[in-house]
């Protein structure tokens, strides 16, 4: 099973990256754009587990993310990695204090399974795009402008998902196996435009 576990998105956030998106792949120049449905804030990649993994993260994760609380998440502009003088990833980056908390209990849950720990922080950042080769510089700043003026409402993330992610003819699909929700109540969780965080630094998928 190929599993990873990451916060779901919002339809009004996906609606805005589809039309979005559309809009990039037509005037941009050839890259393998990511559809918006398919599209999670992904808090670590766990690769190929067998059933039972399932099982043991589990109540492991449970406990660990009630304790937690809900984030607010603010997306907005764009970059690349590793850099722009030599793009191969365009992504989206935003705000969410709190986030790299829920991504830190799920590396450590992991680990105590026997996953490798992740060996750069954790970057909220959303891929747009993989470069089949590098973009020009009017290019760069045509997606860097354009992605700039995209506007999301801010939502709260109140819980992560356990995804398998299933490759077919008709692209990746996406199941969720558990979901496991943070915090006690909405009232200990922020408030609408609290949100502040850096944006991307590292890589992450």
């Amino acid at each position: 099973m190929r599993l990873f576990i990451a916060v779901e998105l919002p339809d009004e956030v996906r609606a805005v990256l589809k039309g979005g998106l559309g809009a990039l792949r037509r005037d941009l120049p050839p890259a393998r754009w990511v559809r918006a449905e398919a599209m999670h804030l992904t808090l670590k990649f766990l690769g190929e587990q067998r059933p039972e993994f399932v099982e043991a993260i589990d109540p492991v994760l449970a406990g660990a993310l009630s304790a937690l609380r809900p984030v607010a998440v603010e997306l907005g502009g764009g970059g690349f990695f590793p850099h722009e003088r030599r793009p191969r990833v365009a992504w989206l980056g935003g705000r969410a204090v709190g986030l790299d908390e829920w991504a830190k209990v799920v590396d450590e849950a992991a680990a105590e399974l026997g996953l490798e720990r992740e060996a750069r922080p954790f970057a909220l950042h959303l891929t747009l795009a993989r470069l089949e080769r590098p973009w020009g510089a009017r290019a760069i700043e045509d997606f860097l402008v354009r992605v700039g003026k995209w506007r999301f409402s801010e939502f709260v993330a109140r819980e992560a998902v356990l995804f398998q992610s299933e490759l077919k003819p008709t692209g990746a699909e996406y199941t969720a196996l558990r979901r496991w929700a943070v915090g006690e109540a909405e009232s200990n969780g922020p408030q609408p435009g609290r949100g502040s965080d850096a944006a991307p630094a590292g890589k992450r998928s």
